[in-house]
């Protein structure tokens, strides 16, 4: 009874499995503060994506780790990036699998900010838009269903939908990192993608997290300037502007349920503390209760066996 009159419903299909992809070929380098996920080589990947496609999994989201770095990060718009690599094996063996891929400059440049900088090191926002469109036109052209930008640069969105339709990839959908937090929670992620600034912080063009209307703005921009999906990042702390952008915009809405969340969870659950599943479950739920659509976790194969049990 309580299964049918249950008002939120939790599916293996609203869940999204962030990988990370490098060069090399049968390379597995397991990430010590994510457990159970690791970089791998792209034979590696596409295995991996076959898991994801088996348990039903929505679609992965691809971060990619470059085999050199530069001030621009020009491995991220290379048609022989290892993000567009990826791309290209997975659907050759997945061509039904959503392969989303994540459009920022952070992992690809020497200083680990997510924009170009100018002399005293500040970012310049409309300086980077350009660079920001040719990773998104690269992805596309590999083959990537969705592009997501993380960058958080101001107009990145209108630039990127642009410079898709000018490239003839108007049926690449856009899911744009509408609201993105400057947190404490992407520690783990930053290790995995070897993306800390080299100096300074990312505050300067990610949201301050005591700002509840300005963030539910960002989102409204981002729709505004033609976002196909929005996203709020992360999702556990900050489940109120889930729920508000939801009703403020009406739009597939995805929340991120990072690093830090799931590595706290898993270190507890090691120490005897906490009902991992119980909790994985009661978590994964509650977002999709506060209004996300979907779900990018890194419990989502768990999840999705859980599930199916």
């Amino acid at each position: 009874m309580r299964d049918l009159v249950r008002e939120t419903h939790l599916h293996a299909a609203d869940m999204v499995l962030p990988m990370f992809v490098m060069h090399g070929s049968a390379s597995r380098e397991p990430i010590a503060s994510i457990p159970g996920h690791a970089r791998m080589s792209i034979d590696l990947a596409v295995a991996e994506a076959e898991r994801a496609a088996a348990a039903g999994l929505g679609g992965i989201l691809l971060f990619g780790l470059p085999a050199t770095k530069d001030d621009e990060g020009s491995e991220a718009w290379d048609d022989e990036g290892i993000v567009q690599l990826a791309v290209r094996a997975i659907k050759e063996r997945l061509p039904e699998l959503l392969v989303i891929t994540d459009v920022c400059l952070c992992a690809y440049t020497s200083h680990g900010h997510c924009g170009v900088l100018d002399a005293d090191g500040r970012v310049r926002n409309d300086d980077s838009l350009e660079l920001l469109a040719r990773i998104a036109v690269s992805h596309a052209n590999a083959g990537a269903d969705i592009v997501a930008p993380s960058d958080m640069m101001d107009g990145r969105v209108g630039a990127l939908r642009t410079a898709l339709d000018e490239a003839g990839h108007e049926d690449v959908a856009l899911l744009a990192y509408s609201t993105k937090f400057a947190s404490a929670y992407y520690g783990p992620f930053r290790e995995a993608a070897d993306s800390s600034p080299s100096s300074g912080d990312r505050r300067s063009y990610q949201m301050d997290s005591a700002n509840g209307s300005e963030a539910v703005r960002e989102s409204v921009l981002d729709a505004d300037e033609g976002a196909d999906m929005l996203m709020v990042k992360p999702a556990l702390s900050y489940l109120d502007i889930v729920h508000r952008v939801k009703a403020a915009t009406g739009l597939p809405l995805a929340a991120y349920n990072v690093s830090g969340e799931y590595a706290m969870v898993k270190a507890a659950a090691e120490r005897g503390w906490i009902d991992e599943r119980a909790i994985q479950l009661e978590t994964l739920t509650s977002i999709r209760r506060a209004g996300a659509d979907i779900i990018i976790t890194y419990a989502a194969l768990e999840a999705a066996a859980w599930l199916r049990d």
